[in-house]
C-alpha cells in the first residue's frame, strides 16, 4: 500500500525502517512533546516498531513518510480513531506534516468506518496543535497533567476530526 502525494511517499512500515526511525526517536527535539521520553537505544524503537506492525496487521494505519528516498516520520491511526503523526525535526516547517496528514485522513477514512478521527496534543506543541487545525480538527477540551515523562508534567489538548469535516 502506498499513498504519492507531490513531495511524499506514504508507504506501510517495515522492519528495515528500524534505523531511521531510532534517528527520529532518539532526537530529544522530536520527541520533545510526544508521549514517551527519547529513545535511548535502539531495542527501544525496535519494541515500538514491532507493536506498530501489529497494529497494522490488526487493521491499523500506520504510513512511513519519505522525502526523496528517506523515511523521515510516522503519521496515521493505529488505533481508531486515535490520529498521530511524527517529524523528523530537520524537516520541519515544509508543510510536510500537512501534506502527509491530509492523504493518510483521506485514506483512513475512505478504508475504514471511522466516524472520527481524534487527537491529544501537548498545549506547548504549537506546530502541530496550527497543522490539526489546518486539517479541520476541533478542540473538544483540555486536561492537566495527563503524561508524566521523566520528571516533567505535561498537559493536554484534545482534538477531534469528524468524518463529514475532513478537508479536501
Amino acid at each position: 500500500m502506498e499513498i504519492r502525494t507531490e513531495r511524499l511517499l506514504l508507504r506501510r512500515p517495515a522492519r528495515h525502517d528500524l534505523d531511521a526511525f531510532f534517528e527520529i526517536m532518539s532526537d530529544p527535539s522530536a520527541m520533545r512533546y510526544w508521549s514517551t521520553l527519547p529513545h535511548l537505544d535502539r531495542e527501544v524503537t525496535r519494541a515500538w516498531l514491532e507493536r506498530m506492525l501489529a497494529r497494522l496487521a490488526s487493521g491499523g494505519q500506520h504510513f512511513a513518510i519519505e522525502l526523496d528516498g528517506r523515511l523521515i516520520g510516522e503519521v496515521g491511526a493505529g488505533r481508531l480513531p486515535d490520529f498521530g503523526l511524527i517529524i523528523h525535526p530537520a524537516f520541519w516547517g515544509r508543510g510536510i506534516a500537512t501534506e502527509a496528514a491530509q492523504a493518510a485522513i483521506k485514506h483512513i477514512f475512505a478504508v475504514t468506518e471511522a466516524a472520527e478521527l481524534k487527537a491529544d496534543v501537548d498545549p506547548r506543541n504549537g506546530g502541530s496543535l496550527k497543522t490539526l487545525h489546518k486539517l479541520g480538527f476541533v478542540e473538544t477540551g483540555r486536561a492537566e497533567r495527563t503524561f508524566l515523562l521523566g520528571e516533567e508534567w505535561c498537559d493536554s489538548v484534545y482534538l477531534r476530526l469528524k468524518r463529514d469535516a475532513q478537508t479536501k
